[in-house]
C-alpha cells in the first residue's frame, strides 16, 4: 500500500530511523505539508499518517483511496473523526508513549515558578553572585513543593504519573475527573472546588468542546493568589486573555505553560511579557526516547491493520476524559 507521513518533521527531524515503516508500503514522507497541499500529496495514499496536518472532513472526502488514518500522536482532535467513521476508516492514536516526558516537564515548569533556577542562573552570568557580601542570594522567595497542594485535572496515565511524582515531593493530591475511579493517596473533588483548594493546578484532559477554556476569567476567580497553573496538555483548554489579565493583576502567582491555543504563536500573545508566566514550546512530548515509543508504536498500530486486527482505535466508540501528551 501508499503510505504517505503528512508532517514527519517533529517526530523524526533525523535522529531517529524511518526504516521499520517504509517496511510495510511505499513511503513517501514530507517534513511539513501545507493544508493546500494535502489533497495532492495524499491523494494515492491508502494510508495517511498525520501528527498536526489538519485532515477535515474536506480533505477526507477527497481522498477516495484513503483506508487508514494513523495519528502521531495521543490527541486526535485534527482528524474528523465522524467523518473517517462513515467512511469506515479506522483512526489510531498513540496513547501513553511520553507519560514519564510530560510529567517530568510539569515539574520542570513548577521548579522554575517555585525555584527560580533560571532566573538565578542568568544573574549569575550577569555577575550578580561574584559582587554579593555573602556567600548566597536570592532575588524572589523560593517556595517547597511539600507546603503545596496539587490539584490535577483529568488522572489517566499522565495525571497519575504526576500524581505519584507530586506525593513522592510530600504534595498532597487533589484531583477531578468525570469517571473517578479510587486512586491511592488522590482525594476526588469537584471542579470548582479543587480550584479553590488547590496551590498547583496541572491540566491533562483532552481538548473536546467540554474541556475548551475550563481555565477562564470565572475558574481563575476561584484560585488562591499564590496558586500556580501548569498546562502541559492543550492550548486551547485556557483563556489566555483571562490568564493574562490573573498573572498581570496578581490574581494568581504564575503559570507554567508547554501549549499554546495557537503554535506557533503570534509575538504579540500577551502572555509572552510576563514575568510570571513560563513559557516552552511544545516539547514536554519530545525527549528522543517518548518520540522513538511514539514511532514505534505508529508502527505496530499500521502493521496490526494490516493484519486485520486493529489496535488504539479511537473512533469505534467515545472515549472517556483521559490522559493526552501532544
Amino acid at each position: 500500500m501508499n503510505i504517505v507521513v503528512l508532517d514527519g518533521y517533529t517526530l523524526n527531524p533525523g535522529d531517529l530511523s524511518w526504516e521499520p515503516l517504509q517496511s510495510l508500503g511505499h513511503c513517501e514522507i514530507y517534513d511539513r505539508t501545507p493544508v493546500e497541499k494535502v489533497v495532492e500529496r495524499a491523494a494515492h495514499a491508502e494510508i495517511v499518517l498525520t501528527n498536526k496536518t489538519l485532515l477535515t472532513r474536506t480533505e477526507i472526502a477527497q481522498l477516495p483511496k484513503l483506508q487508514y488514518i494513523g495519528v502521531l500522536a495521543t490527541g486526535y482532535n485534527v482528524v474528523d473523526i465522524q467523518a473517517a467513521r462513515e467512511r469506515q476508516i479506522p483512526v489510531t492514536n498513540v496513547p501513553a508513549y511520553g507519560t514519564q516526558s510530560v510529567a517530568q516537564m510539569v515539574f520542570a515548569l513548577l521548579n522554575e515558578l517555585t525555584r527560580h533556577v533560571g532566573l538565578h542562573a542568568e544573574g549569575i552570568r550577569a555577575g550578580r553572585w561574584s559582587n554579593q557580601a555573602d556567600f548566597c542570594y536570592w532575588d524572589k522567595p523560593m517556595i517547597a513543593l511539600e507546603s503545596l497542594t496539587m490539584g490535577i485535572v483529568g488522572l489517566g496515565a499522565i495525571g497519575q504519573t504526576v500524581a505519584k511524582i507530586a506525593q513522592a515531593f510530600g504534595m498532597p493530591v487533589l484531583a477531578y475527573q468525570r469517571n473517578p475511579k479510587p486512586v491511592a493517596g488522590v482525594k476526588w473533588v469537584e471542579l470548582d472546588n479543587l480550584f479553590r483548594q488547590s496551590d498547583v493546578i496541572s491540566l491533562h484532559c483532552p481538548l473536546t468542546p467540554e474541556t475548551q477554556h475550563i481555565i477562564n476569567a470565572q475558574r481563575l476567580a476561584l484560585m488562591k493568589p499564590s496558586a500556580f497553573l501548569i498546562n502541559t496538555s492543550r492550548g486551547p483548554l485556557v483563556d489566555e486573555q483571562a490568564l493574562a489579565h490573573a498573572l498581570l493583576s496578581g490574581q494568581i502567582a504564575g503559570a507554567g505553560l508547554d501549549v499554546l491555543t495557537v503554535e506557533p504563536p503570534k509575538l504579540d500573545n500577551p502572555l509572552f511579557k510576563l514575568e510570571n508566566s513560563f513559557i516552552t514550546p511544545h516539547i514536554a512530548w519530545a525527549t528522543q526516547t517518548a518520540r522513538q515509543t511514539l514511532l514505534g508504536v505508529a508502527v505496530t498500530n499500521l502493521q496490526a491493520f494490516l493484519e486485520g486486527n486493529p489496535q488504539n482505535v479511537v473512533n469505534s466508540k467515545a472515549k472517556a476524559l483521559d490522559s493526552i501528551v501532544c
